[in-house]
């Protein structure tokens, strides 16, 4: 970040801890409601479908997203729903129900998605082009670090069944309160244009350059929805421990993590697109040969690592290569459709994974994870885009 001013470098770095605690807080609130529920006896499907309430409240606010931001800039946006989050967090130990609890998940998905909005947004407009798939990078692995910690602190539910969320709210209270030491930004508006287009015009030109990148966040979203709430109940049932299977999603992660930035940096060195391809396709393969070793936990294991390398960057990727082929003054509604994208894919997982489980096919469920990828590496490989990439 050599480019960067000591201004531009505070803020990139409060933007990272902002997005690593809302991180944090989603991957607690997954396990932690999820085993309350179970504890409670609350069916396994109203259990899952309580967990869209994240994904829903996501796609119930895209659609007025951009307009507020182009016309107050991203702190407020970033105060409004880090605000909501934090307030919604503190509210869970207060009346324990199944309908509560979703309006709540429903709140939280629309402030975390102001905050990824804003921040993403910020971040993609001030980069330099040769540092964009860096900091993208430091942005995705903060986020995948504070959502692998997340669970950690889920067991504080038997000291109070009400600290977690208070612990998880007052965390994100304290990192919210750092954007007060931000200066207020807009984002760039090409002139006598933007103001004026309909978002429908704008999301149709957005798709129409850079439609290939969102399959990046679309299958991210996939995998993180299926492998969290699917492949688990895949498991248990072929009589993997639980403890096991907790450590194989674990490996996972930690392979995303550590590969974050070096797969970042690459990008930047040798294009998005051949870096995307290679993350879509390693993981496909890792997946296919995992599904012929189940017998044996520790190759599963391995394997899953070695997918988390390839794949588990794909989001990152995803919003990188957006950024190259999208002209600045429709950055927001690229990140917009980031975020709608991830939305889609984490509601697409669990139906498709359900569905699997519930007709009994016959073959391995990470065979359908690894066709997934595969898809979209076709998809990826063949598709041609309207125009050529625009420089940002």
């Amino acid at each position: 970040m050599d480019a960067f001013s000591q201004q531009e470098k505070r803020r990139f770095w409060i933007l990272v801890i902002i997005v690593s605690i809302s991180g944090f807080s989603q991957g607690m609130l997954l396990p932690l409601i999820s085993a309350i529920f179970e504890k409670d006896g609350i069916s396994s499907s109203m259990n899952g479908l309580n967990a869209t309430g994240l994904y829903i409240g996501t796609l119930l606010v895209s659609p007025f997203m951009e307009a507020p931001l182009r016309r107050f800039g991203y702190k407020p946006i970033i105060v409004g729903g880090g605000m909501l989050v934090f307030i919604s967090l503190l509210l869970f130990p207060l009346w324990k129900s199944v309908v509560f609890w979703y309006v709540l998940r429903l709140f939280i998905g629309i402030g975390d998605h102001a905050l990824h909005f804003s921040t993403q947004t910020w971040i993609t407009s001030f980069s330099p082009q040769q540092r964009l798939g860096r900091n993208i990078a430091i942005y995705g692995l903060s986020f995948g670090v504070g959502f692998a910690a997340g669970p950690l602190f889920a067991p504080l539910v038997n000291v109070f069944e009400g600290l977690p969320f208070i612990v998880s709210g007052l965390l994100c209270m304290l990192a919210w309160s750092l954007v007060f030491m931000l200066k207020n930004d807009f984002p760039d508006i090409m002139k006598g244009k933007s103001d004026n287009e309909r978002l429908s015009a704008r999301f149709k030109g957005t798709m129409a350059v850079a439609w290939l990148a969102f399959l990046g966040p679309f299958g991210y979203g996939f995998l993180e929805s299926t492998l969290n709430a699917m492949y688990p109940v895949y498991a248990l049932r072929n009589g993997i421990e639980f403890t096991s299977v907790t450590i194989i999603l674990a490996t996972f992660s930690v392979g995303g993590i550590i590969s974050q930035l070096p797969l970042g940096m690459l990008s930047d060195k040798i294009g998005r697109r051949p870096v995307f391809l290679a993350a879509l396709g390693g993981g496909s393969i890792s997946f296919f040969i995992a599904s012929t070793m189940e017998t044996s936990i520790t190759a599963v294991i391995v394997m899953f690592f070695v997918a988390g390398l390839f794949s588990g960057s794909i989001f990152s990727l995803g919003i990188s290569y957006m950024s190259d082929l999208t002209p600045k003054h429709l950055l927001p509604t690229g990140n917009l459709l980031c975020g709608i994208f991830f939305s889609f894919g984490s509601l697409t997982g669990p139906f498709l994974g359900g569905l699997f489980l519930e007709f009994d096919a016959g073959f391995s469920f990470l065979l359908l994870i690894s066709l997934f990828l595969a898809v979209l590496f076709v998809v990826s490989f063949i598709g041609k885009l309207k125009q050529r990439p625009i420089a940002a």
